[in-house]
Order: structure tokens, then C-alpha cells, then sequence
């Protein structure tokens, strides 16, 4: 990730909560509400920044918060109290853990913030299990979509977000997933709640095969 994001975002911790604490907290419960279900799993949360998500996980898994500045990861950890939780610093767009490592991916406010949301979208794939789903929140353009945001980004993009990003685009770029849901968030629809599954592949004859 360019030099100039990292420092910006670790200038930026202290204030972080304030702007997108209260604005954010009912589209994080409603993406999250998905962990409620289901047996104790793997979970990679893609920058985890503050951790802003974390009071509202379900206690029973098992998470891996990643983030690129230490400042983010420190603020993080005492929202982390009674989870199971790990802060490791890295970047999104070069995980470090290997072929389908977690049940599920949380992209919370981070495709949009990246150099590359392909990159970082296809890491989370890569890390994931087949039949694990990636939870997504973010911002993103309709495609034909102009206007303010793309005239801005040029400045934006340097130094704390995108304002270009499609997510269609980088989807269809991606491959290899399904859209279970795509719903309105914030902002009449500027940010969206999107979730994706990664199939499992489909079984060989031998598997179909009824036991003799």
C-alpha cells in the first residue's frame, strides 16, 4: 500500500472514531448479524482499523484482525475484550496466510480504501474456504455513475479514500463468487451491505457415486 495512506491513516486513529463511530454502527450490526448462526469459525477481518466492528461479533469464533499501522491495531485491542481475537499488521493486498485459511472474510470500509480493490478482493478469495462467504461495506459507484465523486478522487485517493470505486468492476475482475445479497446502506445507496459466497467445487462423479 503507497507510503502516503499508511501515514495518513496513522495521523488519522485518534480522530478515526469520531467521523464513522455513530454513522456506521447500524450498517456494521446489520453486515455482522451473519456470524450469529452457525458453528465457532475462522474470521478475517480486513482492516480492522480501530476496531470498530468488534463489539458487535459473536463471541463463539475464532478472528484475525488485519491492518496496515500499528496506531489502528493499538486503538483495537481493547474493543477486543472477551473475543478471541489476534491484531496482526499487513496489507490487504498481499495477505499473509495461506489457501483457504477462514470460514469468512469481513471487508468493512476497506475496497474503496485500498490502491487495488481487485488485489484485495481476490486475497480474500484466496484465503477463504470453499462455501465461505465475505461480508462487504463500503462505497461504491454505479457503473455509468458521474458526478462529484469522480471529480474529487484524484485528491481523495492519496490520502484517505476512493470515491471511484465499482464494484461490479471489480467483481466481474475477480470472478469465482456469488452475490447473496446486495442491499442500500448509507447515503441513498452510495454504501452498500454485499454479501458474497465462494462455492464449493462442484462434486466429481466418483463423489455422486451412491456406496455399494
Amino acid at each position: 500500500m503507497r507510503p502516503v495512506l499508511k501515514h495518513s491513516y496513522t495521523l488519522v486513529a485518534p480522530f478515526y472514531d469520531a467521523f464513522l463511530s455513530a454513522a456506521t454502527r447500524g450498517a456494521r450490526k446489520r453486515s455482522l448479524a451473519a456470524l450469529d448462526a452457525g458453528p465457532p469459525r475462522d474470521v478475517l477481518l480486513l482492516g480492522v482499523g480501530t476496531g470498530l466492528d468488534l463489539p458487535h461479533l459473536p463471541v463463539r469464533h475464532r478472528y484475525v484482525g488485519l491492518d496496515l499501522t500499528a496506531a489502528m491495531l493499538r486503538r483495537a485491542r481493547p474493543r477486543a475484550a472477551g473475543l478471541r481475537f489476534t491484531p496482526l499488521r499487513g496489507d490487504v493486498q498481499r495477505l499473509p496466510f495461506r489457501d483457504a485459511s477462514f470460514d469468512v472474510a469481513v471487508l468493512h470500509l476497506i475496497l474503496a480504501v485500498v490502491p487495488s480493490p481487485t488485489f484485495c478482493l481476490a486475497e480474500a478469495v484466496r484465503v477463504l474456504k470453499p462455501g465461505g462467504t465475505l461480508l462487504v461495506f463500503d462505497k461504491f459507484l454505479r457503473r455509468g455513475e458521474t458526478g462529484w465523486k469522480r471529480i474529487l478522487n484524484p485528491l481523495t485517493r492519496h490520502v484517505a479514500t476512493r470515491l471511484d470505486v465499482v464494484f461490479e468492476d471489480v467483481l466481474e475482475a475477480v470472478g469465482g463468487l456469488d452475490v447473496s445479497a446486495n442491499e442500500v446502506a448509507l447515503a441513498s445507496g452510495w454504501f452498500r451491505l454485499i454479501r458474497l459466497e465462494k462455492p464449493k467445487p462442484a462434486a466429481t462423479r466418483d463423489e455422486r457415486a451412491p456406496a455399494a
